[in-house]
């Protein structure tokens, strides 16, 4: 008689159990975006160009070097900010400037951001400045539709000539 409670009590448990997961697996209802909206996802790394210019050592120069040192080309480490734009139909909607990472300022920038736009048809231009210079360097332009409740990407890869917009 003890042995059929523990399986009746076991059997009411994991009932109770079946139907709290099921509750909360379709219960609230989570609406990922707005019916008449589009997502746009900005993301990328990039490693910009040197702050400066590469140089050759001197005999002198060399001299005064521990013998494992003598490299007769020397670079600086650091390296430039990353300046990027986002424009929408004629209109800025992000501008952000990225420092290069870690502790010498040599590493990558990255940026990620998502924004939420109305759907529909939308221009979008793009810009890039990985250099000490006042222009840019990089610039992608695309006319793109935005479907309701989905996803597009602008990514870069400077190999692939720039900007990509993926959706």
């Amino acid at each position: 008689m003890a042995k059929l409670l523990r399986y009746l009590g076991q059997a009411i448990f994991y009932i109770l159990f079946v139907s709290v997961i099921g509750y909360f697996s379709t219960y609230p209802v989570y609406t990922h975006l707005p019916p008449d909206q589009g997502l746009v996802k900005l993301s990328f790394i990039h490693t910009a160009q040197r702050k400066g210019a590469c140089r050759e050592r001197t005999d002198e120069e060399l001299a005064k070097l521990a013998p494992n040192m003598r490299v007769r080309k020397v670079c600086p480490r650091e390296r430039s900010d990353v300046v990027v734009e986002l424009d929408v139909d004629g209109k800025p909607l992000y501008h952000v400037v990225l420092p290069p990472s870690g502790v010498t300022r040599d590493g990558s920038s990255a940026v990620y951001r998502r924004f939420q736009l109305p759907a529909g048809r939308h221009h979008f231009t793009a810009r890039l400045k990985d250099w000490e210079s006042a222009e840019f360097n990089y610039t992608g332009a695309a006319d793109v539709t935005l479907a309701p409740g989905r996803v597009m990407v602008i990514d870069f890869k400077a190999g692939a000539g720039g900007f990509l917009f993926k959706s």
